[in-house]
Parts: structure tokens; C-alpha cells; sequence
């Protein structure tokens, strides 16, 4: 071998390397515009999303003969009950899949694929999903993150022409990053490719592996060290899963999704050939990052779904369930949910259609636009479900099965609650989103003055940077004290009825009080910026509700000009602006007015012991063990339970 590293090394790693991993992976340059970018910087650029995009026609018409056939299928094919009983997809609704083309539905028609675009994908995964969460997300794993996405991105055509039309037809793939010991911070990845003449030879242990007990092709993130004539770091491979040295140890339970094929994959000695290296070396992570920029979008479709599924449900229980002389929906504590549910969902299919038609299109940068409706999207479905469980009182607690078996239709309030909490998790947990998306947002301040507040660049760097930025806020700062938003007749192509400018001008408005109250923050915390997780938070999600409302009205009016119930959208934007403005305020106060202080200090108190006494007086049934898994490399002692479906 060329080179070697210690199996049982897991590489040191300081706060500071992590952060330039991540930074090293992530794109640098905005190469097209960017709605969500322009509205962190107090922008308010409508007309990158307005008038709202469409579909081409020739793809619509694709989309709309495969979502028929797609209808039928889940209708007359999937019984989502059975998946839920028997933690499993049944190999015959795979196979259906298999031959209805589900699995090539984003690749190219010349590799065997359906080429369906974003939206029309998206909309397909919603439908799938509405009948079992679990087929929306085999289906997503495989081709968001899983083989077919990297290769078209990054991958020759040689390996476009062996791998994707066994992609689309035939094998099922799924996306290997994650570790026992490695979650959102890559740079201590320990499994690692070893060169070896014209291969690699990979070892180590993946977990969470979504697809990966049932997968064929596999996307392997490993590190491979540095050598002469290799510049090493995190790599992608292709890795067949039936190479000698591959192992499934485990398929993993969970509260919810109950049918996914979800793992633990370890690789002993794998040889993988280095034609099946996807990018050059050292381009894993990046290869991952952009593979999400559009991969997340799957996820705010299930979302949805979900909204959509809470409506018909709120509603016709709603109806049916009397209280107290008249049908609960009449109360106002339970028409209240009823409102946020409606105009909730109603924004997240147009945040969701909007970020996939602009991905579509390819004319903008959609990476902090596809990040943001993956977060929004996975919160506030979870707090529609919430909702509508508490709307149907013991019997959204209830199983599905039990109210069958006493007599009730089987509403699987309980079950949608369980399969969504991971949306909040998987894919960027929130917590990671709101910095992911808070570097981003802040990227044209770092570039100007980046220097200026790091502590290790020299006095000559940060004069430059400080010559830099005082060019950068001379021409950028006036331009925050007034807008169109302050003009009572802007966006007046919005008032039918209905009057939905307001909302835009206080989109405007308030997007350059965002921009105003980031820059504050960096003068006052300069480099300790990073540190306040709290505050970047806040700021994200005030982007986030400004993105929704914005997307809202420029669906309702697309809706309007078509004459596709544009008058009800109007009202539902309108509802759904009204209450996301009172979330953006209280989000403001808290900006400054918050106990982040407070809580850091609780929190070492707690670490430290010094509230031990608080937990006295319970038993844990935890048991012993440790609290992660030994993921040393090595040959598997467990039975490998890798179930290809053929």
C-alpha cells in the first residue's frame, strides 16, 4: 500500500480545524443571484421569484401521466396500515415501484429514467409519502442523496452510463456519511480509503444508514490520508454492496418511519476499484454539501403531505365532533388550530413549489433557499401534527389499530406525529440548519471584514479588511433606512380583494431591520459572532417567515391569474402573513431580550454536578452500556443482514 493510517485512529480535531473543513466544503462564490441571500442583507429582490415560475410544458405533461400512474398504484397497491404493523415495505410494492420507473423518476430518460423535474419529483414523493411515509422516504434516499444525484453532479459519464440505469430500473442506492462518533461534524471522520494500486481499500463503520439494509450501490464518504501523488482528505465512492468486506450489522428501529431500511454498514478491507471515485480526492464533503443544496427538497415535500392530510382530517372530524350544543370547529381554541393548519399548509406547498421550480430553472442560487424550506418545513409540520393530535383529544393518542378494532375509522394521527419528529433531525438537524444558514446569510459581511474580526490574522490583514469594509457599508448602511416598503402604493399588483401588499412591504421593511439588527450584532460581538447560537437562530427564522410570507403572496397571485382559486389563496396568504408577522415580532423582542446568558451558565452547573440533587428520587431504566457504539475497524463478528430485493 502507498500509504497507511492506524484502524483504531480517529483523527484530533481542534474547533478551529472543524470550522475550516466545513468552510473548505462549502461553495464560495454566489455565481447567480439569490432571493434568500438579498433578504438577509435587507434586499427585497420580488422580482427573482415574481411573477412565479412555471414548469415547461413538455415536462408538466411527463409529470402529470406519471403522477396518474402513481395515484393508482399507492391506491390500489400500498396498504400503509401493513407497513406500520410490520415494520416493512412488502418486496412486492418495491418491485411495483421498480417497474413503474419510481426509482428513475430524476434521472435522465437516456440512462432509462422518467426525467422528471424537481417539482413534478416533489410532488410525486408528497403523494407516495401520503400513503406511507416510509415509500416517500426509500424513494428519496435513493435518488436526493443516494447514487443518482452525486453522478449527475460530479460524476464522468463513463459511471453515469454503468450506474444510472441500474439506478433507475433495477437497484436501490443510499448516502454513507454519518458515524457512530460522527454526526454534523465531518472533519473527525475516521473511516478511510487506503490507495492501493488501482484501488481503494476501505475500513470503518457507518451508521443510519437510510436504504442501506436493502441497497445495491452505495455513496461512501472516507478519508483517505496524505501520500505522494495523493492529496487525500473526504472522499465519495461508489461501493457495490456485495463487495467482499461489506457487512450490515444491524437494521435499526425507530419510534417512527417504522418501515424504513435504516443501518449500520461496515467495511473491512472493501477493494473499490478507482473508477468508482465520484469527484477527486478531497471533494467528499463538498460533493455531499451540493448534493443537499437540492436533496433537502424532498423533505418539505413529505412536509406537505403531511399539511395536507392534518387539513382533510381537522376538517372532517372537526365537522363531525360535537361539544357543548355545536361541532368543536365552531370553539374558537379548536378553530384556531383549524386557521393555522390551513394557511400553514397552504404556505409550505409554496415555499416548497417555489424552491423547486427555481432549482428547475437553474437561474439562481437556491442553497440557502433549499436550506431554509427544509428547516421551516420540518418545524412547523411537526406543529401541525401536534395540533391536530390535540384536536382529536384521546383518540389522536390512540393507534390506528385500536380504534379500528373497537369501531372507529383508523386515523393514523398518533403514527404522522412519530414519523415526522426525524424531519427535524435527518438531513440538518435545526440546530445545524440555523448556522448553516447563518454562514451563508452573513457571507458578504465575512468577505469584507472577515479578517478584521478574526483573532489570528495579522494587523496588516485587518487594516486591508477595515479599508475593505468601510468601502462595502459606505454604499451598503444608507441603503437600509428606506424602501418601497415604506410607500403605501408598492406592490400594489397584489390587492385583488384581498389586499396582500401590505404584507410585501412589510417583508420589505422588516428584511432590512434584519439586515440592520445582523450588522449590530457583528459590530458588538465581532468575533465571538459564532459563539451566539441563539441570536443566529433567531435571525434564520425571522428569514425563514420572510421567505414563507413572500412565497404566499406570489402563490396566491399566480393562482389569481390563472383562475385557479385565487380568491380563497388570497385569503389563505393573507391568514398565514397576519400570523407569521406576530411570530417575526416576537422573534425581534427576543433577539435582545432572551436568557442565553443565563441558560450557558445553568448549563455548566448542570455539567459540573451542581445540580445532581434535582434528579434524586427516580430509576433509569437505561440500563448499562456506553453511550456510543465501539465503531473500531475490523472484520464484523455479527451476521450481515444486507436483504437485496431482486
Amino acid at each position: 500500500m502507498s500509504a497507511s493510517i492506524t484502524p483504531s485512529s480517529r483523527p484530533a480535531v481542534t474547533e478551529r480545524e472543524a470550522r475550516e473543513v466545513a468552510e473548505a466544503a462549502r461553495e464560495q462564490h454566489w455565481r447567480k443571484p439569490s432571493f434568500a441571500k438579498e433578504l438577509f442583507l435587507g434586499r427585497f429582490r420580488l422580482d427573482l421569484i415574481h411573477p412565479h415560475p412555471l414548469p415547461d410544458e413538455e415536462l408538466a405533461q411527463r409529470g402529470e401521466e406519471f403522477l396518474a400512474k402513481l395515484r393508482d398504484f399507492v391506491e390500489t397497491k400500498v396498504d400503509g396500515g401493513l407497513i406500520e404493523r410490520e415494520a416493512r415495505i412488502p418486496d412486492e410494492v418495491i418491485d411495483g415501484l421498480k417497474e413503474l420507473g419510481a426509482f428513475g423518476m430524476k434521472i435522465d430518460t437516456k440512462y432509462g429514467g422518467l426525467g422528471l423535474g424537481q417539482v413534478y419529483y416533489n410532488k410525486a414523493l408528497s403523494l407516495a409519502g401520503s400513503a406511507s411515509p416510509a415509500i416517500g422516504v426509500l424513494l428519496s434516499a435513493h435518488q436526493s442523496i443516494g447514487v443518482p444525484q452525486p453522478l449527475k453532479l460530479f460524476g464522468t459519464q463513463e459511471q453515469r452510463e454503468r450506474f444510472l440505469p441500474r439506478c433507475a430500473r433495477t437497484d436501490i442506492s443510499a448516502f454513507l456519511l454519518t458515524e457512530p462518533d460522527v454526526g454534523s461534524d465531518p472533519a473527525r471522520l475516521a473511516t478511510t480509503a487506503i490507495p492501493d494500486g488501482d484501488d481503494y481499500v476501505l475500513d470503518g463503520v457507518k451508521l443510519w444508514t437510510t436504504n442501506g439494509v436493502v441497497a445495491d450501490l452505495l455513496v461512501v464518504m472516507a478519508r483517505v490520508p496524505k501520500s505522494e501523488g495523493h492529496r487525500g482528505g473526504i472522499t465519495a465512492f461508489v461501493v457495490e454492496t456485495n463487495s467482499p468486506g461489506v457487512t450490515v450489522e444491524n437494521r435499526n428501529a425507530f419510534m417512527g418511519l417504522r418501515g424504513i431500511e435504516n443501518g449500520v454498514t461496515r467495511f473491512h478491507q472493501v477493494r473499490v476499484p478507482a473508477a468508482n471515485r465520484v469527484g477527486e480526492e478531497g471533494q467528499g464533503l463538498k460533493i455531499a454539501l451540493t448534493t443537499l443544496n437540492t436533496g433537502r427538497l424532498s423533505l418539505p415535500a413529505s412536509c406537505v403531505a403531511a399539511g395536507k392530510w392534518c387539513l382533510k382530517i381537522a376538517r372532517e372530524w372537526s365537522a363531525a365532533r360535537e361539544q357543548w350544543g355545536k361541532p368543536v370547529a365552531h370553539h374558537e381554541a379548536v378553530g384556531s388550530k383549524i386557521s393555522f393548519i390551513a394557511a400553514t399548509t397552504f404556505a409550505l406547498e409554496a415555499v416548497t413549489d417555489l424552491a423547486s421550480q427555481m432549482a428547475d430553472e437553474d437561474r439562481n442560487d437556491i442553497r440557502i433557499e433549499g436550506a431554509l424550506a427544509k428547516l421551516y418545513a420540518s418545524e412547523m409540520a411537526w406543529t401541525m401534527a401536534d395540533e391536530l393530535v390535540q384536536i382529536r383529544g384521546g383518540r389522536g393518542f390512540e393507534t390506528a389499530d385500536s380504534l379500528r378494532a373497537r369501531g372507529e375509522r383508523g386515523v393514523p394521527a398518533e403514527q404522522l406525529l412519530r414519523d415526522l419528529r426525524i424531519n427535524r433531525i435527518f438531513e440538518g438537524s435545526t440546530e445545524i440548519m440555523h448556522l448553516l444558514i447563518a454562514r451563508e446569510a452573513v457571507d458578504a459581511h465575512l468577505s469584507v471584514a472577515g479578517d478584521l474580526i478574526d483573532p489570528e490574522k495579522s494587523l496588516g490583514d485587518k487594516a486591508r479588511a477595515g479599508a475593505n469594509a468601510g468601502v462595502f457599508y459606505a454604499k451598503w448602511l444608507p441603503k437600509l433606512v428606506a424602501g418601497p416598503g415604506q410607500l403605501p402604493a408598492s406592490y400594489g399588483e397584489f390587492k385583488h380583494g384581498v389586499d396582500l401588499s401590505g404584507h410585501l412591504r412589510y417583508v420589505e421593511r422588516t428584511a432590512r431591520k434584519l439586515a440592520r439588527s445582523t450588522f449590530y450584532a457583528m459590530s458588538r460581538w465581532q468575533g465571538r459572532m459564532e459563539s451566539k447560537q441563539g441570536f443566529l437562530g433567531r435571525i434564520v427564522d425571522i428569514g425563514a417567515e420572510l421567505f414563507a410570507m413572500s412565497a404566499s403572496c406570489v402563490r396566491a397571485e399566480l393562482l389569481r391569474s390563472q383562475g385557479d382559486h385565487g380568491r380563497e389563496a388570497y385569503q389563505l396568504a393573507d391568514v398565514f402573513c397576519r400570523q407569521a408577522r406576530i411570530r417575526v415580532e416576537e422573534l425581534f423582542t427576543r433577539l435582545w431580550t432572551n436568557t442565553d446568558d443565563l441558560d450557558r451558565k445553568v448549563v455548566k452547573g448542570v455539567l459540573s454536578g451542581t445540580y445532581e440533587w434535582l434528579e434524586q428520587g427516580i430509576v433509569d431504566p437505561s440500563g448499562d452500556g456506553p453511550w456510543i457504539a465501539d465503531a473500531t475497524p475490523g472484520p464484523s463478528q455479527r451476521e450481515n443482514v444486507h436483504r437485496p430485493i431482486r
